[in-house]
Formats: structure tokens, C-alpha cells, sequence
């Protein structure tokens, strides 16, 4: 059974949401401050979060990125909040998703179930387990990335669009399809994430990320990672 930090100040919006996990054979766990949310978090082992943004003591934002810092798992955060520049903030701290509320639990459930196995699917293939690339070392059972020797922390959904844009080498790939092969979930969703992620592997991977070499803009197509 997959077990799921739930932080969220609105008791009954998380009760809601806790139900519908359980009833889809998840293990729930609640907390409704930050500060209790970021202390569970860091100390006990968790498949995936959910988090939302504004709690009372300490924002969402700051919690994801102390837990991003020392883990890899799933984060998926939650706000009242539609404006892109909210979401942008978000998945550029590590989140792996960005939900807005209102929202139906049954599309909550979607997007768990949707990162938890795509991660699996990831973390768990054993063929061609490294892979070398322009300097950048890719191992897909560990999840971890060196660069020119250096380890280099990468989300897990930074790692994930890494590896699938280096399996995928010399092909242009739009916003939609990246977001349908890597996030798992249906592509009529928010892609700007897709959008930010481009920008943390660039700053990650490239020496000079304004001009990049390696991961390329076909400007009206979508993008290349040149091998």
C-alpha cells in the first residue's frame, strides 16, 4: 500500500480528499500546519505529497523546497491560486505537479496515481541502466545524474524528462508530448510545467543555459536534445 503525506490546513477539505485516496487503496496520513507537515516529511518515509501552498507558519513553497533538498519522491502541490507566475514559483522550488482548486478528488486521484507510476516505471527498468551523453552520466536505477564527474541533484521529474529527452535523441517533441510521456496524465492539462523543467535542465546540464547546445528550442515545434 502507497503511503501519502497529506498537508493541508482545511480539515475538511482534507478529510475530502483523504477519503478518496483511502477508497483508492492508499494510506493517508494528515497534517494541518507546515511546520507539523515539513517535521513528517523529513522524518518519515512517504511514496508522495501532496501539499498545499498556503499554510498557516511556513508556505507550501518553502516545505517543498526543504523536502525537495534531501528527497525524491513526488510532490504534487495545491493552491486556490490560478495565476502562472504561482505555478511557475512552484515547480521551479521541485514540485512535480500543480493542482487548482476547486477540483474533483477523482482528478486528485488521477494525478497520484499517474506520478507514482510513472516514477515506478522509471526507477524500476534495468536495461541499458547507464547512459553517457556529452559528459552527462544517467543512472536510471539509482536516479542519479553526474556531470562531467560532478553529482548534480535533479527532481525526480527533472530526472524523468531528462532520461526520456536523451532516450529520444535528434527528435523534436512538443510541449504536449512530453507532458503525456513523462507526467503520465492527459495533455489537455497545464503543460507550462513543461516549460519550466526545460529551464532547470538547461541551468543544470548546459554551460551556458541563455545559449544552449545541448537541449534546443525548435521555436513552433517544441524541443531537441542534440546527440
Amino acid at each position: 500500500m502507497k503511503k501519502i503525506l497529506l498537508i493541508e490546513d482545511e480539515i475538511s477539505i482534507a478529510e475530502l480528499e483523504k477519503d478518496y485516496l483511502e477508497l483508492n487503496s492508499f494510506s493517508v496520513d494528515i497534517q494541518h500546519s507546515g511546520e507539523h507537515g515539513l517535521q513528517s516529511a523529513l522524518e518519515q518515509n512517504y511514496d508522495l505529497i501532496i501539499l498545499d501552498i498556503m499554510l498557516p507558519g511556513i508556505s507550501g513553497f518553502e516545505i517543498c523546497q526543504k523536502i525537495r533538498a534531501v528527497k525524491d519522491i513526488p510532490i504534487l502541490l495545491v493552491s486556490a491560486k490560478k495565476e502562472d507566475i504561482d505555478k511557475i514559483r512552484g515547480l521551479g522550488f521541485g514540485a512535480d505537479d500543480y493542482i487548482t482548486k476547486p477540483f474533483s478528488p477523482s482528478e486528485l486521484v488521477a494525478r497520484v496515481k499517474a506520478h507514482l507510476t510513472r516514477y515506478e516505471r522509471l526507477a524500476g527498468r534495468n536495461v541499458s541502466t547507464i547512459i553517457n551523453v556529452h559528459g552527462i552520466t544517467i543512472d536510471k536505477v539509482a536516479r542519479k545524474v553526474h556531470i562531467n564527474g560532478e553529482y548534480v541533484f535533479f527532481t525526480t521529474k527533472e530526472f524523468d524528462l531528462l532520461t526520456f529527452l536523451v532516450l529520444h535523441p535528434n527528435q523534436v517533441l512538443n510541449k504536449e508530448q512530453l507532458f503525456e510521456r513523462v507526467w503520465g496524465v492527459d495533455s489537455a492539462a497545464d503543460v507550462s510545467t513543461v516549460t519550466v523543467h526545460i529551464r532547470k535542465l538547461r541551468e543544470k546540464i548546459e554551460r551556458d543555459a541563455a545559449h544552449p547546445k545541448y537541449l534546443e528550442t525548435v521555436w513552433g515545434a517544441g524541443y531537441r536534445f542534440n546527440v
